[in-house]
């Protein structure tokens, strides 16, 4: 029933046929609805060679590309920005049919993704260089900030829209050009997003996108291909460390946000109610599905009773149900295996000796479904506290001591997001500093936007996206020594 508003951003791709999208020619694989099943689009399943065609055609259309101004970049990205503004409708429900989440937060991550264009459509004539104070006076010392060259992306599924953008702006405003591989989860999303670049005057040649099941031969393609210059991926970390591995042959240039296993402290000095706002929005927004979701909620033991209480009184308030419906705020979770993995840490959990509060099983609105859950008196010994759930369960543990809730959030190989709530503000200064996390929200449960960097440290990746510094990630450094000034 959507297909009028969204056709025209597939066009390019597929054709509406029969109620399906499908691709024009050659081998296919087929894309689901998770909260129904239905099938949605056949998209073209391009391998390795396709790949291979498309670094040949990025490479060739590097020089051009970087011979055109900042200003020139600018304007195009500018363009784009406002394209997506204009089709924030169609994008969101083809994010909803293809992904899963509630309509309203793939409206939410439509503008978001877009905040990213806007951000580097403005920070690529902003890419400045520096005069060095010379050691003689026959000499002028300065350096340049260069495009580093082809860029390859491989981006997730549960963020089909941002997690292009924030990759894909800032390498085409410092000079590069793109290769992108989508989820095959979510591959619509991108399609649209790469018609909208090209309606606005990118350059076909300059950002292109490939199709296809195969992650690990196009990945390997990525990785061995000494033209590829940059790699940015965001996924898990096993598939990270093995894609750094690969690009140690060729020395490229990696950005990589890997996988979280964020903890949420409240000391028994927080805004309980605050505290409560925090953790809804952070732990169940698409579903839990977010790399830097709340993963262990850390209480401290003067306030836990009320603080449980609380939140199984905000959790039942939530409603499961199809992104479309009206009201939905937990959409489906995005296949089969995912929702067997929570069942599974929920399962351990409980034999453990947690205690189910809330939910714990799967809901009535489809297989793909389950209730939001609350389990309380976690432990170290359950896998719940290791893995990073990504589903709709809030795991709880009590802590006595701010330095046990510290020890007990940095016990993890995982340092991606934090999040802590206190009114004390020595204790802010301290436990901020204390923990070993990229990002840290300090009262705040919603931490991510354009203007901030964003990435992780350990096991959670190298790098980061957004801010000045994501624009400076796809760029060289260039060294002039101008002698004979004398």
């Amino acid at each position: 029933m959507f297909h009028a508003s969204i056709e025209p951003l597939l066009e390019p791709f597929c054709h509406w046929q029969r109620g399906v999208w499908r691709s024009s020619t050659g081998p296919h694989f087929d894309v689901f609805n998770p909260a129904t099943g239905a099938l949605l689009a056949t998209v073209a399943d391009q391998g390795a060679a396709v790949a291979k065609a498309a670094i040949t055609h990025a490479h060739a259309a590097l020089p051009a590309w970087q011979a055109k101004s900042a200003k020139e970049r600018s304007a195009l990205l500018r363009r784009w920005f406002e394209l997506i503004m204009e089709h924030q409708e169609p994008l969101a429900l083809l994010m909803t049919l293809e992904q899963g989440k509630p309509l309203a937060e793939a409206r939410g991550e439509v503008v978001y993704g877009a905040s990213y264009v806007e951000w580097f459509a403005e920070e690529t004539k902003r890419l400045y260089g520096d005069i060095l104070p010379a050691a003689s006076g026959d000499r002028r010392l300065l350096t340049i900030k260069q495009g580093i060259g082809v860029v390859a992306a491989i981006t997730p599924w549960n963020f089909p829209s941002a997690m292009i953008t924030r990759k894909v702006a800032p390498a085409l405003g410092a000079g590069c050009t793109v290769v992108l591989k989508p989820s095959d989860e979510t591959p619509l999303s991108a399609l649209a997003l790469v018609t909208l670049a090209r309606q606005a005057g990118i350059p076909e040649a300059v950002f292109q996108i490939v199709t296809g099941k195969n992650a690990a031969a196009i990945g390997d393609l990525f990785c061995s291909d000494g033209r590829v210059r940059k790699l940015t991926f965001t996924g898990s970390t096993p598939v990270g460390k093995r894609l750094m591995a690969q690009c140690a042959d060729t020395v490229k240039k990696m950005g990589l946000e890997l996988g979280g296993n964020a903890p949420f402290i409240v000391f028994d000095d927080a805004d309980i109610d605050a505290a409560i706002k925090g953790l809804m929005l952070s732990k169940f927004r698409n579903a839990g599905q977010t790399c830097i979701c709340a993963n262990r909620i850390l209480v401290q033991a003067g306030i836990y009773d009320a603080f449980v209480a609380k939140l199984v009184a905000a959790v039942a308030q939530l409603k499961v149900a199809p992104g479309t419906e009206a009201g939905a705020t937990i959409g489906p979770l995005v296949n089969g295996k995912a929702v067997e993995k929570v069942e599974s840490l929920v399962a351990d959990a409980i034999a453990k000796g947690a205690s189910l509060l809330a939910g714990g099983e799967r809901a009535r609105a489809g297989k793909l479904f389950y209730q939001p859950t609350v389990l309380g008196e976690i432990s170290r010994s359950m896998a719940i506290f290791d893995h990073e759930i990504f589903g709709p369960v809030a795991a709880l543990m009590r802590f006595e001591s701010e330095d046990e809730a510290i020890a007990l959030a940095n016990d993890t190989p995982f340092g991606l997001a934090a999040y802590f709530y206190s009114q004390n503000m020595g204790r802010i200064w301290r436990v901020a500093e204390r923990l070993e996390y990229g990002m840290v929200g300090i009262n705040e449960g919603g931490i991510s936007s354009e203007v901030a960097p964003f990435g992780g440290v350990k096991e959670s990746g190298l790098g980061r996206e957004g801010s000045k510094y994501g624009l400076e990630e796809f760029t060289e450094i260039k060294y002039l020594c101008l002698g004979g000034l004398g």
